[in-house]
């Protein structure tokens, strides 16, 4: 086995932002040297790495030349080049998860395609090359109203998705390749973090359930374990493993679903590398979900996915009308609350809805963590100086 620990073994991460900074703290705890790659400057990873590169993670010199420093790479962003990563596995570099799984991700559209391909469920959709295209499949009665547009390329945090009700929707979209799914009645938006590492040991953490706020399409809150019934859980985590198989992905895999009314377990999309929706396991569980993508990229014995505690992750994102100089107001007052770890991720300038930071709740009764939640999110605000 490959010496990692407090050896010339070298760990590549392309992207500097909060989950790579996470990902670091695990890297500390082990001591593993790092590399990182981000174009910002003053990205979060920047104090937690032993080497930070400044450079633009879509340039495929950058990527390749990153690249060849490392022993193995990974990334805590889709937005890569995919080609660099292509020919860094071609010349036997270990890149995790690979260029493939890579590839079929990033595009929404190959990624529906694929889950259908699958026999995997997803809800209906239809592939249009621009904006024309798509009036032309609703004059054509082929797009049926109301339904969910989605940019095919670089949609996150509900940035490139657009519930469409009307006609007149359609002039404020952007000219782009999207697709338009069906509109699901769910009763839940439901997770799945699995982890897998080369040797094709899987595991699967417990079913989260995501509250989003109305207008900013974001996440508020994130519950585990999920209020449902077991059966609908391990029907989850069964289509998660799945979904994971198929991709033959290595690392952490974020499974977004929907619970639709009558049961079914519906894939709406999916993330390869740890993800929102696990930030909850760093203290509620026993293997962390960035542990975890360290122990599956380096082919470790993966960790416990179990709970110790009932948990529930609230996002800080910037309030409305805040643009500049990061506060954290009445941060103080929170963590005087039993079970409360604020997450700050060390972005110096908000603004509306950037997501700035995440506060963890656990507590032995998940009802008694949901109204200390509430209490948290009412208390604390991301505001300017």
């Amino acid at each position: 086995m490959t010496n990692y620990f407090s050896s010339d073994f070298k760990l590549g991460i392309l992207g500097g932002g909060q989950l790579g900074k996470m990902m670091l703290y695990e890297t500390r705890k082990y001591d593993i040297q790092t590399y990182v790659l981000d174009p910002n400057p003053d990205a979060p990873c920047r104090i937690a790495c032993d080497h930070f590169q400044q450079g633009d993670l879509m340039d495929y010199e950058t990527v390749y030349n990153f690249g060849k420093k490392v022993d193995v790479l990974t990334f805590e962003i889709e937005s890569v080049n995919v080609k660099a990563l292509a020919r860094l596995e071609r010349e036997g570099k270990k890149v995790y998860p690979d260029s493939k799984t890579l590839e079929k991700i990033q595009n929404k559209g190959r990624q529906k395609l694929f889950y259908k391909e699958q026999g995997i469920p997803t809800a209906d959709f239809m592939q249009f090359s621009n904006k024309a295209h798509l009036a032309e499949g609703i004059t054509s009665g082929k797009v049926k109203l109301p339904f969910v547009w989605k940019s095919t390329q670089g949609g996150y945090d509900g940035k490139g998705v657009a519930i469409i009700r009307t006609g007149a929707d359609i002039a404020k979209l952007p000219d782009t390749e999207c697709i338009a799914e069906t509109l699901v009645d769910f009763k839940n938006e439901l997770a799945v973090i699995v982890v897998r590492n080369p040797q094709n040991d899987i595991k699967t953490y417990p079913v989260v359930e995501m509250e989003f706020h109305p207008e900013a399409n974001q996440v508020e809150y994130v519950i585990c374990p999920a209020r449902i019934d077991k059966k609908i859980a391990e029907k989850a985590r069964k289509i998660a493993q799945k979904v994971s198989e198929a991709f033959s992905h290595v690392g952490i895999l974020a499974v977004e679903m929907f619970q639709t009314k009558d049961d079914d377990i519906l894939v709406n999309e999916v993330a390869p590398r740890p993800h929102n929706s696990g930030h909850y396991s760093i203290e509620a569980s026993y293997t962390n979900q960035f542990e975890q993508h360290i122990r599956a990229i380096l082919d470790l014995p993966l960790g416990a996915t179990e709970s110790k505690v009932a948990g529930i992750m609230v996002n800080l994102v910037g309030a409305e009308g805040h643009t500049g100089n990061v506060v954290y107001e009445n941060i103080e007052t929170i963590m005087k609350l039993k079970g409360v770890t604020p997450h700050i991720y060390g972005k110096k300038q908000t603004r509306p809805f950037r997501k700035m930071g995440h506060v963890t709740i656990v507590n032995e009764d998940i009802a008694e963590a949901r109204k200390i939640a509430e209490k948290v999110k009412k208390t604390i605000k991301v505001v300017t100086g």
